[in-house]
């Protein structure tokens, strides 16, 4: 090989290594970042995002660290204002030193009930307002009081008295027909019962004592805790006794109602103790602590069960070797209708009802319960339940009940 031709080899080698360093550098910067960030080791195409994942936590924890430090500009102004634990512990103390005043309540309802869009009252007082009241009309009126669960024998008696009051009467000025529909509905309610809880009348040194009963569902626990809250209200201390043992969560219920009202809760530890045993120590606590009222919560039975039934027989009697039983309240959902009675009636020979709790009335068009379940066990409706609310829980009045139920706030 002459020299010229080594040189042409050598010139043509060198400019194919060129090309390759080329290619490899264009290759190089052709690549993404993010590519050439990545660990040598591969990683599986669905461990990106747990890498995003595990990026985000410790920028977490170091705002946390940074905020509970107490540095930098954000964290002195954190500082000034209360944290929101702070705020609802503040809240929870206010609320718990000021409950709403029971007179207060019932407005609250008949308000609730007029806005409600369909109480029955409203649907009579626009039949009774027509020109000409035919038969039909009269049959309406009848329709009408038997779908918000009146019951028959009271929607015949008050369709006759309306009847003669629009024969003798003549009436047909819409103000005199409220007046005497206003009248009537009282009537029916009975406002001559004796409303007033026995727990509310002052005991000769000892305790009051209040036994919750009612299948589940009703909002038997949560009422016993607006009970109990109702009667701090009024000034008077409280214990409360979680006799409801057959729930698992029933005594946590209660207990955390305990806390928020600030009453002592006795309970059992132990799952599905004996509620009587429960129900005893209530009263000894009750009665050690001088305190004004005991309510004890039971398990919420169906009606068909007859030992649970008579367990509740059991309750009673152990809590009597202690302190006599004021109260027998039945908790009923306002909701249900008819088939709240046939609970009613149940329960009342169980135990022995002395009045009513009607929860959710507020949102019931079935409104007529008051009458039915009062003419069917022959004690009365004591209180109402109108919401969801700590103090959503009010001395029922037939007069505000009829004002809220033909629309008058």
């Amino acid at each position: 090989m002459t020299t010229q031709q080594l040189l042409i080899l050598i010139a043509v080698l060198i400019v194919l290594v060129l090309a390759v360093v080329g290619i490899l550098v264009a290759v190089r910067k052709h690549r993404s970042p993010g590519d050439s960030a990545r660990p040598d080791s591969a990683e599986e195409p669905g461990a990106f995002p747990a890498a995003s994942s595990g990026d985000q936590a410790p920028r977490s924890a170091s705002h946390a660290s940074s905020a509970s430090a107490g540095s930098g500009s954000v964290d002195s102004k954190e500082s000034s204002q209360p944290s929101s634990a702070d705020q609802s512990a503040s809240s929870a103390q206010e609320e718990l030193a000021h409950p709403e005043a029971s007179a207060s309540r019932m407005t609250r309802l008949k308000a609730r009930l007029a806005k409600s869009p369909n109480p029955f009252g409203k649907a009579l007082f626009a039949i009774l307002t027509k020109d000409h009241l035919s038969e039909s009309d009269w049959e309406d009126v009848e329709d009408t009081l038997l779908m918000a669960d009146v019951g028959a024998e009271a929607s015949e008696q008050l369709v006759k008295q309306l009847r003669d009051d629009a024969r003798i009467t003549g009436q047909k000025d819409p103000a005199a027909v409220r007046r005497g529909l206003r009248q009537r509905l009282i009537d029916l309610v009975d406002p001559n019962m004796d409303r007033t809880l026995v727990a509310a009348r002052p005991q000769a040194n000892r305790p009051s004592v209040i036994i919750m009963v009612g299948v589940n569902g009703t909002g038997k626990t949560t009422t016993a805790g607006k009970l109990a809250r109702l009667f701090v209200a009024d000034g008077k201390s409280v214990v409360m006794g979680a006799a409801d043992t057959f729930r698992a969560a029933a005594a946590d219920q209660l207990e955390t109602w305990g806390g928020k009202v600030g009453v002592p809760v006795v309970r059992s530890d132990r799952d599905g103790a004996d509620p009587a045993s429960v129900a005893f120590e209530a009263a000894e606590r009750a009665k050690n602590d001088q305190a004004d009222v005991l309510i004890v919560d039971t398990a919420g039975r169906l009606q068909n069960k007859a030992n649970l039934m008579d367990q509740l027989g059991k309750i009673r009697r152990v809590i009597e070797k202690n302190l006599p039983v004021d109260e027998v309240l039945l908790v009923l959902d306002a909701t249900t209708g008819q088939n709240g009675m046939i609970q009613a009636k149940v329960f009342a020979q169980a135990i022995g009802v002395t009045g009513i709790v009607l929860t959710k009335l507020d949102g019931s068009a079935k409104g007529g319960i008051v009458v039915s379940v009062q003419r069917e066990l022959g004690v009365p409706v004591k209180l109402v339940g109108l919401g969801e609310g700590p103090d959503d829980l009010a001395v029922f009045d037939p007069e505000s009940f009829v004002d809220g139920i033909l629309g008058d706030e």
